[in-house]
């Protein structure tokens, strides 16, 4: 769902200390985040169905944190100098495009739950806070969607085959996770039509388990992704010295170090 791991090799934090244990925490909060999404979904099945979704709230609320530090990273890889992603259409279509949108679509998602919950504890605004609900759920997973789209177009020159795998081990599961929820969110609103639900019974049907049963099919496969990161991470880590990711000839990195020696002399 995110692009966790490094695209280039010059996404630093500081020292290379520094650098592999941010690397290691960001992957390791993003596959904790799946797993307590997983278990917000499973107790949509319980009597409990609102302490559901308040853990969904709280995987969503790490999914957005972790996005946001994807993007932050990759920008300040390039010392946050918004011009020279005019010269690398990669790093800005996937390497910032991605977190972007996946944070945005995590923000609605996180915003259509948390008006739910406050339409279970309040209950006001029945007809229109539905509406909001059902609609925020569609835009988030359709930009987690799109992201995912992104994330799969990120291509490299030179790199090891066993990363090439990884990556595509990773992309796969976000991108079938993402699609999984859009049709969920989707199939759910048209349930709606015709109908009259409120609160819990917004998205849990006695009769209809749609949206969870996708969602858990959904957080299974971001948990696969997330894995798969975690390994991609730690062999980029291991492999010392060697050649992995490059920086693109000509690109924003590529220019950014040009600037540098320019100006070191």
């Amino acid at each position: 769902m995110v692009k966790l791991a490094t695209a280039r090799e010059s996404r630093v934090y500081g020292s290379r200390r520094s650098r592999e244990r941010w690397e290691y925490t960001n992957a390791g909060v993003y596959v904790f985040s799946t797993i307590v999404f997983l278990c917000g979904f499973v107790a949509q099945l319980s009597r409990e169905a609102k302490s559901g979704l308040v853990v969904l709230l709280i995987g969503l609320g790490l999914i957005l944190v972790v996005n946001i530090h994807d993007l932050v990273a990759h920008l300040a890889a390039i010392n946050y100098r918004f011009r020279l992603m005019e010269l690398d259409s990669q790093l800005l279509f996937v390497e910032v495009a991605v977190p972007a949108l996946q944070a945005l679509g995590a923000l609605l998602f996180f915003m259509a739950l948390l008006l739910l919950v406050l339409q279970v504890d309040r209950g006001f605004g029945y007809d229109k806070m539905e509406a909001h609900v059902l609609n925020l759920l569609i835009a988030g997973t359709s930009l987690w969607v799109v992201g995912s789209i992104h994330n799969s177009c990120q291509i490299y020159e030179r790199a090891d085959a066993s990363l090439q795998i990884l990556q595509h081990a990773v992309q796969i599961p976000f991108l079938m996770a993402s699609f999984l929820f859009l049709a969920g969110a989707i199939v759910n609103f048209l349930e709606q039509r015709g109908h009259t639900h409120h609160g819990l019974n917004l998205l849990v049907r006695t009769y209809s388990y749609r949206w969870v049963w996708t969602g858990i099919i959904g957080s299974l496969l971001l948990i696969i992704g997330g894995l798969a990161n975690v390994v991609k991470v730690v062999k980029m880590l291991q492999m010392e010295g060697e050649i992995k990711l490059e920086i693109f000839r000509g690109g924003a990195q590529d220019q950014l170090l040009q600037q540098q020696d320019d100006d070191f002399f």
